[in-house]
């Protein structure tokens, strides 16, 4: 009986690892296997557990409890928690399902039990991408049939970095002349637009905004064959993503896919031609001013320059809202109000937001995780005065040369480095040489380190996020 006991807790122990590494990537276990940023847990976790089951199964009961699962609860305190969704519940459900019929054989057939619980987890992944298939093509109908029923004009978003401001700036000019509802946050993925779509979309929606993500080819082109949106905006393109893509041109190709709509009406596209449907805008933007108060330039629309200005930070935005500008103009709105709406806009949260708490100045910019826009935000804060200060991970999912150009820069403008995380530590502390440097192996102790080493006059920019698990 003690043996089915270990057995059986075994399981549950190594599904909630599984389970919730898999929850972080968006239940992609390809993405756990060849993307994982740390393959070491893999080892710790799983594969030793495993093995050492498989190996010496009668005294695993010792490992069992007092190394895998001590070990396992102080992880698990430090690390992203498992969000409990109803996906979670059905997959611990399948995982009990199966690991009882198990014990039921194991008990009479006496098989390794190491052997039996790797089955078990395998089983139980497979149960579980089944079900949620059959559930993903039950909901997607749903939504497509309340997207028929409500019948809202469509604007699709995508870019390697950017895309979720352009919608938010766009959402913002529209908002009081329409009906306009936009996905939430980041929502990007086919399954989070066809719940949201399920679940908040209003009825009495004119014009839905979607966000469209991609780290695969394919992605968005599910998206807007789902959506049918009658337009579409192409932001920047880079190399964000690039260790999922490869090549640059893998990452065009697949951002090029907003376009592939069945009912493309018009396209708005910064600099990445696609048919004569698609507007290319990059040389009608001209004079550009960019400083900590604000945006100024001229757009050329219909062969007609029109200033426009806003308190928003950082001249790479100025793209973001001019291809809005450009959409809002084709939804129907003047020239004249979108002025207006543009000089009234408001920062992205966690894009360049910035705040004046106790004498400091504090630029949340912790979204913005690319190369370009992270050394653009450097070069805006260049001008500042006073002590500069900075918090940054460097950049995630990047190559080790990106992330030796970012440290550069940063030594050239920054008196103090906060680094917080491993990921990226080695590569930031031999590339940083002038500035002081503060190295943290997690945010606990932030706010603290910060009480400590900044003064009122200190400008502090948190550049780029990690997530918790890294």
């Amino acid at each position: 009986m003690f043996d089915l006991i270990v057995n059986f807790i075994t399981a549950y122990v190594l599904g909630f690892y599984l389970i919730t590494v898999l929850q972080w990537y968006n239940y992609k276990v390809s993405r756990i296997i060849f993307h994982f940023h740390k393959p070491l847990w893999h080892l710790l976790y799983f594969i030793v557990p495993v093995v050492t089951y498989i190996a010496a199964y009668r005294f695993f009961w010792i490992y069992l409890f007092f190394g895998l699962i001590p070990t396992l609860v102080l992880w698990q305190r430090r690390v992203k928690n498992l969000t409990i969704t109803g996906r979670v519940k059905r997959f611990f459900l399948y995982l009990g399902l199966i690991e009882t019929i198990n014990l039921l054989f194991l008990n009479k057939l006496h098989y390794n039990p190491g052997i039996s619980v790797l089955i078990v987890i395998i089983l139980t992944v497979i149960a579980s991408e089944i079900s949620e298939y059959i559930l993903f093509v039950k909901y997607k109908k749903m939504a497509k049939e309340k997207l028929k029923k409500i019948n809202p004009k469509i604007v699709a978003i995508t870019a390697s970095y950017g895309k979720t401001s352009i919608k938010n700036f766009l959402y913002q000019i529209l908002e009081n002349e329409y009906n306009v509802y936009k996905t939430p946050r980041s929502v990007n993925t086919i399954k989070g637009i066809i719940k949201d779509i399920n679940v908040d979309m209003p009825e009495n929606t004119q014009i839905y905004i979607a966000e469209a993500g991609a780290r695969e080819k394919g992605d968005i082109l599910e998206i807007v064959k789902f959506l049918e949106n009658e337009y579409s905006i192409l932001g920047k393109v880079g190399p964000q993503h690039i260790e999922y893509f490869k090549t640059i041109e893998n990452i065009k190709n697949t951002k090029l896919e907003i376009f592939k709509t069945p009912n493309l009406k018009i396209g708005y596209s910064y600099e990445i031609g696609y048919n004569d449907k698609v507007k290319v805008i990059k040389d009608k933007i001209k004079d550009i001013e960019s400083s900590l108060n604000g945006l100024k330039w001229k757009l050329e629309i219909d062969n007609k320059l029109y200033d426009f200005e806003c308190n928003i930070l950082g001249s790479f935005n100025v793209i973001n809202i001019s291809l809005s500008i450009f959409m809002a103009h084709s939804l129907g709105m003047s020239i004249e109000k979108i002025q207006q709406k543009v000089a009234k806009l408001q920062s992205v949260p966690h894009r360049l937001q910035k705040i004046e708490v106790g004498g400091k100045v504090i630029i949340d910019d912790s979204f913005n995780g690319n190369l370009e826009g992270m050394i653009e935000s450097y070069n805006l804060i260049k001008e500042y005065k006073g002590r500069k200060v900075i918090v940054t991970p460097g950049i995630v999912e990047a190559t080790d040369e990106m992330n030796k150009t970012l440290a550069k820069k940063i030594d050239e403008i920054f008196d103090l480095v906060i680094i917080t995380g491993s990921i990226n530590k080695k590569t930031l502390c031999e590339n940083i040489t002038k500035s002081d440097k503060i190295v943290l192996k997690d945010k606990s102790n932030l706010e603290k380190i910060l009480s400590e080493n900044t003064k009122a006059g200190d400008l502090i920019i948190f550049s780029n996020d990690a997530p918790e698990y890294l």
